[in-house]
């Protein structure tokens, strides 16, 4: 930890940087440009460093995962901002309702001031830069908590961002549970984070005494719905590429796969096949990722024991070393008892369920919390539509997995039990911006006429034309019951 991750220096630096949006509370575009400009050149400068940060955090991850996800996704977030901001800022006209004709209505897109970022460890650099990219866009200063299990990646993106932003516009914390959760109770003027369930309600009770708004990315146990006209090859390479990168430590993951009952068999063999393909050695390999602690290690073959015990089958795609390095474990037999059915997963563990139709896939998903993301293999044009409609998730992508988070126009974010709102595309610029009504009277409209004292012809005229004649009887139904009047 850093001899600046103190509550005293996190209440100074929200202070320093309250102080500074007073001072300038609407950068401009041009500003703003600048602002997306440097940070674009920083994540270019520093990406071997970010990259090594993050593997030894890790203890070992592909160079390529960390560079694709981690910098290049916040990149192209920055070149897609600065090719829309002009849009985004443009104060937008309103329509005035038909009694105020003659005057002016708009909404304009105002900085919230401050804003908090609380990143999580399986990606640290997307998850604190990607809404920081927003935040800026939107004209804020903005503070970042990183977290405790990502030291390392912590102290490089400090000194990255330090060399663009001074402290009172971008600041970097650190630091363990108790900065976590004081930096959830600032008075901030938003909240995004990234993190559980279970981790998100504290984060909205903290900021319930404030009353700060939150945008929560919560994960969940994102299902794979293998359709009877999907191609098994395909959606077995994608589930297995989706399980495998970063050793299946990310929120978007296919966490579990439905597939029809008479091509299980067929399905495992071939996600089975496409793992050792991608892997055929992943003790070995330096591109496959590790888990990212002894703790989470441990948890995942707790998970698999679990399911054994209660007479699951496994089918292990290769050798891992022992310790912190687990190829692909596809299980089948799967009850509801098990814990691998019940948690959500964040490993290289695939469930997969039988199902006897399409309609038991769906309702299996509508059954359980809302998922992050929804995966649909199959070229049954209906299936789809009834999937899309029906079923509740944050996000989907058909026949594949996750590349609807690769994709910077469209929101990314949960529903219900995955998360809240957005910090991407023009949704996430409206989440960091307050939409300001601006109704501009005209000096020649003649308000006076709607002053007291009241009953003018009209007024009265006003009344009728828009709420018509009453009806004298209703209300008059008599004295109000004993019980009612007390």
């Amino acid at each position: 930890m850093n001899d600046s991750d103190t509550l005293e220096a996190l209440e100074a630096a929200l202070a320093a940087q309250r102080s500074a949006a007073l001072a300038a509370p609407f950068p401009t575009r041009a500003e703003r440009v600048r602002d997306l400009k440097a940070l674009r050149m920083a994540l270019q400068r520093w990406q071997d460093p970010l990259s090594r940060a993050m593997s030894e955090d890790f203890g070992g991850r592909s160079d390529f995962e960390c560079k694709m996800l981690d910098v290049m996704a916040p990149a192209l977030q920055i070149d897609h901002a600065l090719g829309h901001l002009r849009r985004w800022m443009k104060p937008r006209r309103r329509a005035v309702d038909w009694l105020f004709l003659g005057n002016a209505a708009r909404v304009v897109y105002q900085p919230k001031g401050v804003v908090g970022v609380i990143a999580a460890w399986n990606f640290p650099i997307i998850e604190a830069v990607g809404p920081l990219v927003t935040a800026l866009a939107a004209g804020n200063r903005v503070l970042i908590k990183m977290s405790e299990f990502s030291p390392r990646s912590t102290a490089v993106l400090r000194r990255m961002l330090a060399e663009v932003f001074p402290p009172e516009q971008v600041a970097v914390f650190g630091g363990g549970v108790e900065i976590g959760r004081a930096f959830a109770g600032l008075p901030l003027d938003h909240i995004v984070f990234t993190g559980s369930p279970a981790v998100g309600r504290e984060i909205m009770r903290a900021a319930s005494a404030h009353l700060t708004p939150v945008t929560l990315e919560l994960g969940g146990k994102s299902p794979a719905i293998v359709g009877r006209s999907a191609s098994i090859a395909t959606a077995a390479r994608a589930i297995a590429h989706g399980k495998a990168f970063n050793s299946g430590q990310a929120c978007v993951a296919p966490d579990y796969a439905l597939v029809p009952r008479e091509r299980i068999d067929e399905f495992v063999a071939a996600t089975a096949q496409a793992f050792r393909r991608l892997y055929p050695n992943p003790a070995a390999d330096p591109q496959y990722t590790r888990m990212a602690s002894d703790r989470h290690a441990h948890r995942t073959r707790e998970l698999l024991a679990d399911a054994v015990a209660k007479g699951a089958t496994v089918v292990s795609c290769g050798d891992g070393d022992g310790n912190r390095t687990i190829a692909l474990q596809i299980v089948t037999g799967v009850k509801p008892d098990m814990r691998i059915l019940q948690e959500e997963l964040f490993n290289p563990i695939l469930p997969v369920i039988a199902c006897d139709d399409f309609e038991s896939s769906m309702d299996f998903v509508i059954s359980r919390p809302r998922p992050l993301a929804l995966y649909y293999f199959g070229h049954d044009r209906t299936e789809l539509d009834r999937l899309t409609r029906k079923v509740h998730a944050g996000g989907m992508t058909v026949n594949d997995w996750a590349w609807h988070v690769f994709q910077c126009d469209l929101p990314f974010g949960g529903s219900g039990n995955s998360g809240i709102g957005s910090w991407r595309g023009p949704e996430g610029f409206r989440s960091l911006s307050h939409a300001k009504s601006v109704f501009a009277m005209h000096r020649l409209f003649p308000i006076q006429l709607f002053h007291p004292p009241y009953g003018t012809w009209l007024q009265r005229m006003t009344l009728k034309l828009f709420l018509g004649r009453g009806d004298p009887l209703s209300g008059a139904a008599g004295p109000m019951p004993e019980k009612e009047a007390a």
